[in-house]
């Protein structure tokens, strides 16, 4: 499902708007989060560094949408009216536009994964690390 961005729109250098996916699955989550912790400015921060096996990595954590930059940050919302946010940095969200935010569950444990990225050429094969197109 498309995200609505709520706060602080990007461009890139094309002139189109950057924009990222929250899947059903990964706005129920976080939707679950925010209520079991009562907090309903729970929001996911994505941010891309160097490093990882291939190049660049994706680092997840949990934060709280009052103590984000209104200059720097950009905040997508669940389009589904769950209330689910994520967050990410300009020099982050120019590496991930495109892609999808989801929530997997497997025998080796349950995370949040960016999945579809289409500036990535290869990834590790636990999904925190990927390449991009030169």
């Amino acid at each position: 499902m498309a995200a609505v961005v709520t706060a602080n729109p990007r461009k890139d250098e094309d002139g189109n708007e950057m924009l990222i996916d929250i899947t059903p699955r990964a706005a129920s989550r976080l939707k679950e989060i925010m209520s079991k912790d009562s907090n309903p400015l729970l929001a996911l921060r994505i941010t891309v560094e160097s490093g990882g096996c291939h190049g660049f990595q994706y680092l997840m954590s949990l934060t709280n949408t009052s103590v984000i930059s209104a200059k720097e940050d950009t905040v997508f919302e669940a389009s589904d009216g769950s209330g689910a946010k994520v967050v990410m940095d300009e020099p982050s969200l120019e590496l991930l536009k495109g892609s999808q935010v989801d929530y997997t569950m497997e025998l080796i444990g349950s995370q949040f994964k960016i999945v579809g990225n289409p500036a990535a050429t290869s990834s590790c094969g636990c999904g925190t690390s990927f390449d991009i197109k030169s």
